[in-house]
């Protein structure tokens, strides 16, 4: 009897020993988690969050699936991340549009990204290409383009009214003391057809659909609005190198959950993260036109929440308004 109770103490003991070492652990997903994107499928910020999906399903060892929820330029689907379970399994792709553009844009609908959401981690940015149209535009770089703007007015398109293509174009006029008439076009692809018709003079747009275009020779390329040059394009200055010193408008994607979500979660996802990050995840982000970008996960919340206060600063400036 004494032998049994002993061997039951140990058995207890063990127990108690092997229980720190199980919460360590942390938080493990028992089922698949979704990655929410807020347009449709097919553009950058799918294949962004497809690309990131695969290792991150390694790391956490479950199934990491794309849900795309389109609509009121990405609120519908921040919102539906913001308000689902807080419990890890729902993740929000975000973009530098819907943490610094959109609570201005849309502030009536009340979702604000900063608030309610914590990053797990950042992915990296994209760049902006100022490109103007061969043919329409006589100058071959940013200061002659700047005087010709001055001369005479100009046409330019965007991806839309509010986005970060029309905001791009907006600090840029200020700073270069020129203006010239917007149209906003209803996504990248329309744009692109407008500068490709030679309907507007010059245009902001992303790397991922420029280059192409620029390899041809149907766009001319300016300047890119980050602080280095896109790894897509080498050959084309930043703004600061081109003449225009201080600009900075660079379109960055993270992954956020609610922030409600336990801290085990939270943890457990951006440890996940960091592993999924590895060389071969940013090399095909490369692919996509996207390059990588710093931040520690520790500082994520508070640099998004700046970049942020900046991108609504422009918006409320610029007097913007949802179409």
């Amino acid at each position: 009897m004494t032998l049994i109770l002993r061997r039951a103490a140990l058995a207890g003991l063990g127990s108690l020993i092997a229980a720190p070492a199980l919460h360590a652990q942390g938080w493990q997903p028992t089922r698949p988690l979704r990655i929410v994107v807020t347009y449709p499928p097919g553009g950058v910020n799918d294949i962004v969050a497809r690309i990131v999906a695969e290792p991150l399903s390694r790391e956490v060892g479950q199934p990491v699936v794309v849900e795309n929820r389109a609509g009121a330029g990405g609120n519908i689907g921040t919102q539906h991340v913001i308000q689902s379970d807080a419990d890890g399994y729902t993740i929000l792709l975000g973009t530098t549009a819907l943490f610094g553009v959109n609570p201005i844009v849309y502030a009536s609908t009340g979702v604000d990204a900063v608030r309610d959401l914590t990053s797990i981690g950042m992915l990296g940015q994209v760049a902006n290409i100022l490109s103007v149209m061969p043919g329409k535009v006589e100058a071959t770089n940013l200061r002659d383009f700047i005087a010709e703007a001055k001369r005479r007015q100009l046409v330019f398109g965007s991806v839309g009214n509010g986005s970060s293509s029309h905001l791009s174009a907006v600090v840029f006029m200020k700073m270069a003391g020129i203006e010239a008439t917007h149209v906003p076009y209803r996504g990248s692809s329309p744009l692109v057809a407008a500068m490709l018709a030679k309907d507007v003079d010059f245009g902001f747009d992303t790397a991922a659909t420029s280059t192409a275009h620029i390899r041809s020779g149907a766009f001319r390329p300016l300047a890119v609005t980050t602080t280095t040059r896109a790894s897509a394009l080498p050959e084309v200055p930043t703004m600061a190198e081109a003449g225009l010193p201080g600009y900075d408008l660079g379109i960055w994607f993270n992954l956020a959950v609610a922030k409600r979500t336990p801290a085990a979660a939270t943890a457990r996802l951006r440890d996940a993260l960091a592993k999924a990050m590895a060389p071969q995840t940013v090399d095909r982000l490369r692919t996509a036109f996207v390059d990588p970008i710093t931040v520690p996960v520790a500082e994520n919340d508070a640099w998004i929440a700046a970049s942020a206060a900046r991108w609504q600063g422009i918006a409320r400036e610029a007097h913007i308004a949802a179409d």
